[in-house]
């Protein structure tokens, strides 16, 4: 018989939905997110390990094209004076510096490479984060975090894959990755938009904003 577990998002009580790969999920009837079992999270010295084995070269052109969709939105709809904040830059912060080689100004914050925490102090026009949200072990404290951090007008851009039923879970690739621990339908993404007071939800593929 498997734990009861809560919703780590919403605080719902969640319903099993899916083992593979030896590891089990559950997805909230609330906010609709699936999520890992929470005693099959990482530690945090396993999780830096598998992020140490990305290969993220900021000069690479295939990974700045990756990360496009981020940066075309920003050149196109910020201002240069405007201030950024990429949360959970990773050791190869490619958005940073493509906007800030456009005279942007941005700063990384994230836990192993860039643990700044003096710059959670501080609030900002617009937060990233790309391939990050996916990773949070306690979404209900980040998301809470990235809000605190957010200027009242500002917005937060975010890049995952999103999980909808007509995808096979069991096969889906994005869940291999065991840093992956939280999978978003766009039902959750209204969740959060209600939740946090944001006025629009736009969605373009991969790519998410609430302003």
């Amino acid at each position: 018989m498997k734990a009861i577990q809560k919703c780590r998002l919403c605080q719902t009580q969640m319903s099993y939905y899916a083992c593979t790969r030896k590891r089990d999920y559950y997805r909230c009837p609330h906010c609709d997110s699936i999520q890992l079992d929470q005693s099959q999270l990482l530690s945090v010295s396993k999780e830096k390990m598998r992020y140490d084995t990305h290969n993220n070269d900021v000069f690479d052109k295939g990974y700045q094209n990756f990360v496009s969709p981020i940066t075309n939105y920003i050149l196109k709809n910020s201002k240069m004076k405007d201030v950024g904040l990429d949360f959970g830059a990773g050791p190869g912060p490619v958005i940073s510096k493509i906007l800030s080689d456009h005279g942007y100004q941005i700063f990384q914050y994230d836990p192993h490479y860039y643990p700044n925490i003096q710059l959670l102090n501080n609030q900002y026009d617009y937060i990233v984060a790309c391939e990050v949200i996916e990773h949070f072990n306690q979404p209900k404290k980040e998301f809470t975090l990235l809000k605190t951090l957010l200027k009242s007008q500002g917005y937060w851009i975010f890049m995952t894959d999103l999980y909808d039923d007509s995808i096979e879970f069991n096969t889906w690739y994005y869940k291999n990755d065991e840093t992956h621990v939280i999978f978003y339908t766009k039902k959750t993404l209204e969740f959060l938009k209600e939740t946090y007071h944001f006025n629009q939800l736009a969605i373009d593929k991969r790519l998410i904003i609430f302003s």
